[in-house]
């Protein structure tokens, strides 16, 4: 009796130690966080109605198919899907460990990019063709400079002294510098917001962050004083101070000034879907990718532009508390970065909109068309579920 007894005491074991694995491993599933998931998704959604819009009458003028880049954004779409399922299912920390050749790969495909193999679109070389695809090595450069200097500061266990931050810089610098020559002011923009945002929740000290500073004011005095920023870009960044005036419509402040129209004839409630005559006759151009906004602002007006960002603070708010209630701080830091840049690509991008921003060429978080961006964006939602389903 005691033999048989132990023997299915020993089994009963075996099924509970089986179990507990199972367990283990499938916990972080239960932790989901579907309100992240399902307000990229509606913002996705919303972008998809908005480009078919933007490209309509162009497209069927030329004879193309009307939903042609809806469809290639539809491809992004479960690519990006998938990226998310990826990076949310394996632990993030392993990130950590892959960190350095993220770096090195997202270096190598931005050195591509400004030789004969990278393709150049309205004056900047910024996309490199696959297959068909294009794709633009700066946005995966924002997701593998994120991991990397998070992973980097990670190290410093909270105390990054002055080699940290030296070290920090001189990692972000050949991206940005890289970036730079495409020309791509914009992500350039971001790099630097980045960098800022990291150093600050990390601990930097506060001599550092001034110092920081002062000379970020003498590098773009210095550049603008040797044109290594070239007059076309200057023009756009002004041009928005101008716009308002009537001869600006034949100057930099063109897309400024019609961008501003489209969005103020939508008034409260907009004109409705497909009804926009600014959108329907590309007025503004790149109204598919940059100036996106425009066409929620006419056909939707106030309340349509509201949704929009509403949806956008809740991203704000779930990626927020994700930073806060992280386990470590690599989690911290990787979800604190992903809300700066969704931060202020959205402020830059919706302010060039309505005329309190230049014009940096800055897309639309989920909105805005680009296969690459989606994709980025969705692998960022990601590594925020992955970092949330984890912090216990």
């Amino acid at each position: 009796m005691e033999i048989g007894y132990s023997e299915d005491r020993r089994q009963r074991m075996m099924r509970d130690q089986v179990q507990s694995r199972w367990m283990a491993a499938y916990a972080p599933v239960r932790h989901l966080d579907p309100v992240l998931v399902l307000t990229a998704l509606a913002l996705t959604a919303i972008g998809l109605v908005a480009i078919y819009s933007a490209k309509l009458v162009a497209l069927t003028s030329q004879g193309r198919s009307p939903s042609e880049y809806v469809s290639n954004q539809l491809i992004a779409l479960v690519l990006g899907i998938l990226v998310m399922v990826i990076l949310a299912v394996l632990d993030y920390r392993y990130l950590r460990v892959f960190a350095p050749a993220l770096y090195g790969l997202s270096l190598i495909l931005l050195v591509l990019t400004i030789t004969p193999l990278g393709t150049e679109i309205n004056g900047s070389q910024r996309w490199i063709v696959v297959g068909g695809f294009q794709l633009q090595p700066s946005e995966l450069a924002k997701l593998a400079v994120l991991v990397t200097l998070a992973s980097f500061l990670h190290n410093a266990k909270g105390e990054p002294h002055g080699g940290y931050v030296a070290a920090a810089l001189a990692l972000v610098l050949a991206p940005i510098g890289l970036v730079f020559v495409q020309p791509d002011l914009g992500t350039s923009i971001v790099f630097m917001w980045l960098t800022a945002v990291l150093f600050l929740i990390s601990g930097v000290k506060v001599r550092y962050l001034f110092g920081l500073t002062a000379a970020g004011v003498g590098a773009v005095v210095f550049a603008l004083q040797t044109e290594l920023i070239q007059a076309y870009q200057v023009s756009r960044l002004t041009a928005f101070l101008n716009a308002g005036d009537a001869s600006a419509a034949q100057s930099a402040a063109f897309q400024t000034r019609q961008s501003l129209i489209a969005v103020g004839s939508g008034q409260f409630a907009g004109k409705g879907l497909f009804q926009g005559t600014q959108t329907s006759l590309s007025y503004v151009p790149e109204n598919h990718t940059d100036f996106i906004f425009t066409v929620i602002g006419e056909e939707f007006g106030f309340l349509g532009a509201s949704v929009v960002l509403g949806l956008y603070l809740v991203l704000v708010w779930r990626g927020l508390r994700i930073a806060i209630l992280a386990k470590d701080d690599f989690g911290t830091y990787v979800a604190g970065g992903i809300v700066a840049i969704l931060t202020l690509q959205v402020f830059i991008n919706i302010g060039m909109t309505v005329g309190i921003m230049p014009v940096t060429g800055l897309p639309l978080p989920f909105v805005s068309y680009g296969g690459t961006s989606l994709i980025v964006w969705f692998g960022m939602v990601g590594m925020l579920l992955n970092i949330h389903m984890r912090r216990f």
